[in-house]
């Protein structure tokens, strides 16, 4: 099967990791877009500006970290999405991954579990059997899910945060690195602690 070289969105430092699994897996790096002109290069690879008006007929991964940011860009171009998957990750062959995810090194995804699109399931994360994630999620490294957790729309989990099974976090939440999630977690909230405490409540994401 031909390999389709891919394109990246975003000339970051969560840029340098993606070109670097691609790397690993032999995926060539046609260039980056990014919308600020002082950026030339990044790594070996040419940042190519703004997409502006340029036919995009390459897959594309949007490399931001940010949630939201991810979600905006997916909005506003027509592109087509490659995953990138670190060679050491461990992933059932039972569990789905979405358009434009990225799995880093040593995460592990178990069986039954689905995962949205333009999510990160960052640097050694572990999610377990049946989990449902939701598009634009966060899994920062070290952070463990248990057994089916759902986890909302744009929702950042933190680094080495723990979230007990069967665990409902809504949409668009944050939880704080090192917490321990024991219950249900609002849409909006900010949650910190072990157990984890909920000290600020969030409106509507502006999308």
């Amino acid at each position: 099967m031909m390999i389709q070289p891919v394109i990246l969105y975003g000339a970051s430092g969560h840029a340098k990791v993606i070109i670097e699994i691609l790397e690993l897996n032999h995926i060539p790096v046609l260039g980056l877009f990014d919308d600020n002109p002082d950026i030339k290069r990044l790594l070996d690879y040419d940042v190519l500006g703004p997409v502006g008006k340029k036919k995009v007929k390459n897959p594309v991964i949007i490399s931001i970290g940010d949630n939201l940011l991810r979600k905006k860009v997916s909005r506003r171009f027509n592109f087509s999405y490659a995953q990138a998957i670190h060679p050491t990750a461990t992933i059932s062959p039972r569990a789905v991954i979405g358009a434009g995810t990225v799995v880093m090194g040593h995460a592990i995804i178990n069986s039954g579990t689905m995962i949205g699109q333009h999510c990160i399931i960052n640097t050694s994360a572990s999610i377990d059997h049946d989990c449902l994630l939701g598009d634009f999620v966060h899994i920062s490294p070290n952070a463990t899910l248990s057994g089916g957790v759902v986890v909302g729309e744009g929702t950042h989990i933190g680094s080495a945060a723990v979230v007990i099974p069967s665990v409902k976090i809504g949409k668009w939440a944050t939880i704080g690195a090192g917490s321990v999630i024991i219950r249900d977690v609002p849409d909006f909230a900010t949650v910190v602690g072990n157990p984890g405490r909920v000290i600020k409540t969030g409106s509507v994401i502006q999308q």
